[in-house]
């Protein structure tokens, strides 16, 4: 379980696809092999994925390398099988029982593939010291826009964000400069494809809904 609170970000420094259904990844992050056991889960950009070895960068830089492995589902439901050496992701290590709940609960079971249509830099006055904030507007696929509703929670790309607007198929977040600075999302673009989870609560109501009408 996560919160959409990314802690770091990691970049892929190898990629082996062991046949059609599995892929092995190293990704270099700044956590240190202290904190991590074998085992434990870490989401990249919003996978809810599984440390099967640790060893030290390569770089000199201070954190760790983890080896991770997607199998047939993730890589028919998220990007990872276009992720190449040197891709930057966000990550964060899974929630500890006592810790804060700054974003909302995350699974790290991505739902799908959202895509960036639209990008709005809000430029803040000259004398702000804390910069631009930014406006993204989303696509997200069809079969998944009933999940998202105004003021709403979703998580993209492994960040807890408000939705600030629906229209359609197509929403709207705001980030932060904050936001911009300690995640990925300064370099996203029109055109980009981002890992989407619906918001838990939404996806149980829609259940319900389901299997009243069916009669269960």
């Amino acid at each position: 379980m996560f919160t959409g609170i990314v802690t770091g970000i990691g970049t892929v420094v190898e990629t082996v696809a062991a046949g059609p259904t599995l892929t092995r990844l190293a990704i270099a992050s700044p956590y240190e092999t202290s904190g991590i056991e074998i085992g434990a889960s870490i989401a990249c950009a919003g996978i809810c994925l599984t440390v099967t070895a640790l060893e030290p960068r390569r770089d000199g830089q201070a954190g760790c390398i983890f080896r991770v492995e997607a199998a047939a589902e993730t890589l028919v439901k998220t990007r990872v099988s276009a992720w190449r050496v040197g891709e930057r992701i966000n990550l964060e290590r899974s929630l500890k029982i006592g810790d804060e709940l700054g974003g909302h609960l995350v699974t790290g079971h991505v739902d799908g593939v959202a895509e960036i249509v639209g990008h709005e830099p809000i430029m803040p006055d000259p004398s702000d010291p804390w910069g631009a904030t930014a406006r993204f507007h989303i696509r997200t696929p069809k079969h998944l826009a009933g999940f998202v509703a105004s003021k709403g929670s979703v998580c993209l790309d492994g960040t807890s964000l408000t939705v600030n607007t629906v229209e359609g198929d197509v929403f709207s977040v705001l980030l932060i400069p904050h936001s911009l600075s300690v995640t990925t999302w300064a370099e996203r673009k029109v055109g980009d494809g981002l890992h989407l989870e619906v918001d838990l609560m939404a996806r149980y109501a829609a259940r319900l809904a389901e299997a009243r009408a069916g009669g269960y």
